[in-house]
């Protein structure tokens, strides 16, 4: 049986944007009884998606965006990618008409315990990793929101005895009211969308709506080693639960070096866990944390973390040949990212990056470049990188046209013992739909190999 929308305030609904969300948004709207309006710039009218909305029989306004469609409507639910300087967003916050995402409307769809994941990084190993430790727990969980499956749809869908588990982009959590997780996590703040969000108070501000809700009855899970974070975090009135890979913390998730804790308790000794990398023992915290409040055991955390080997494209293993390592990090759109999987690895790395200028410089990286040998690097952002790249004394940097001439070209040009790394600090809307069609591309180029 679907759960149903319940005291939804609006009868006439404006969905702003067609690919997935709004089109998921569009028929749970229409299946509680709301009459849908849906307006989209460039959708292709003969989708089998445009189709069926078509049969449900909502109205659709595709190829222009009618400012005067604004005055029919009570409220707006746009596609979170959707900036705030679109000419109908615009109109109708003039207008004082609520602009959400559609995570908004999970709080007139469900009442079941929701575990909301965001931060600049981490944020899809954090989630993959709680629904592994609770599944492994014998407890029943479900992925939504910025991965995989629509957050609205899914829980439209949801048992009672199911745990929606959900990762949070910026760009969903600034068009939320009243959104209310059951336990709230925040794994990091590093400078990030900033073409969206214009700077990092803003940026930030965003992600701090997911603090807005909580009530003493809920629980915020949180870096306690990130100085922007606990500043974030100073006015919540939820149950604060810190994790630190620096301090030990009898309320929280812990680690001595040797072993991960939750408070007092020895979870699991770190040579056994299978992900790489220091800042995945951050992001094991943080999801050991969340997954121990809503009933997960040890032994599901366990064998969560023995057989979990992380997620696509993100510090991905691919193949070896001829002895070389290769890995896909597509899933690295900026500094913070790529440094850290820098961080990861000891021998030689031959580094491919490179993507869509966003503006920024890149000199961030520079601590992390000692063990890299070779940048190979393409895109928009590739002569950036190559001044880096000199700044850094790097003995060879290649830059092309393309990712796959440049995997080929780093194979080429390595040696047995290297590590050929994809780790773009960048996002890849230059060249690519998306990060995941540029890691795809990574690795059919080093299986052509």
């Amino acid at each position: 049986m679907m759960n149903r929308l319940k005291n939804f305030p609006f009868k006439r609904v404006l969905v702003l944007g067609l690919a997935k969300s709004g089109t998921a948004t569009c028929r749970v709207l229409h299946r509680n009884g709301i009459d849908v309006i849906a307006n989209d710039l460039s959708a292709d009218e003969k989708s089998k998606e445009i189709n069926e909305l078509k049969q449900m029989g909502i109205e659709l306004v595709i190829g222009h965006h009618p400012i005067s469609i604004v005055d029919e409507v009570d409220a707006v639910i746009k596609n979170p990618g959707i900036p705030y300087e679109n000419i109908i967003v615009k109109h109708a916050l003039k207008r004082n008409l609520p602009v959400w995402t559609e995570i908004e409307l999970l709080h007139y769809l469900i009442d079941q315990p929701i575990i909301g994941i965001t931060g600049s990084n981490g944020k899809t190993t954090t989630t993959m990793l709680v629904e592994a430790m609770l599944k492994n727990s014998e407890k029943k969980a479900k992925v939504a929101g910025n991965i995989g499956e629509v957050a609205v749809e899914v829980a439209e869908q949801i048992t009672e005895d199911e745990i929606l588990v959900l990762e949070l982009s910026s760009f969903q959590l600034m068009g939320v009211e009243r959104f209310q997780p059951k336990i709230a996590v925040i794994l990091n703040l590093f400078e990030s969308h900033l073409d969206y969000h214009g700077d990092f108070e803003s940026y930030k501000a965003a992600k701090a709506n997911i603090l807005t809700k909580l009530t003493g009855d809920d629980f915020l899970i949180y870096n306690a080693d990130d100085p922007d974070v606990l500043s974030m975090i100073q006015k919540t009135e939820a149950k604060r639960i810190p994790f630190s890979v620096k301090n030990q913390h009898d309320k929280g998730a812990w680690t001595d070096g040797t072993s991960v804790y939750f408070e007092n308790q020895e979870i699991i000794q770190i040579e056994k866990i299978r992900l790489v990398g220091d800042h995945n023992l951050e992001n094991i915290l943080a999801s050991v944390a969340a997954s121990m409040l809503v009933g997960a055991n040890k032994q599901g955390i366990e064998q969560a973390l023995t057989t979990f080997s992380g997620v696509k494209h993100r510090l991905q293993f691919v193949a070896e040949k001829q002895g070389r390592i290769f890995y896909n990090d597509s899933k690295a759109t900026n500094i913070l990212a790529s440094s850290k999987a820098l961080k990861s690895f000891d021998q030689p790395i031959l580094l491919i990056a490179g993507g869509l200028d966003r503006g920024n410089e890149f000199d961030e990286l520079l601590p992390y470049l000692s063990n890299v040998k070779g940048l190979f690097l393409y895109g928009e952002t590739k002569e950036k990188l190559a001044y880096l790249g000199r700044k850094a004394k790097i003995p060879l940097i290649e830059t092309g046209a393309t990712l796959e001439e440049m995997t080929t070209l780093a194979f080429t040009k390595s040696n047995p013992g290297d590590l050929i790394l994809l780790s773009p600090a960048c996002a890849s809307w230059d060249q690519f739909k998306t990060f995941e069609e540029r890691g795809n591309m990574f690795i059919d180029t080093v299986h052509r190999l």
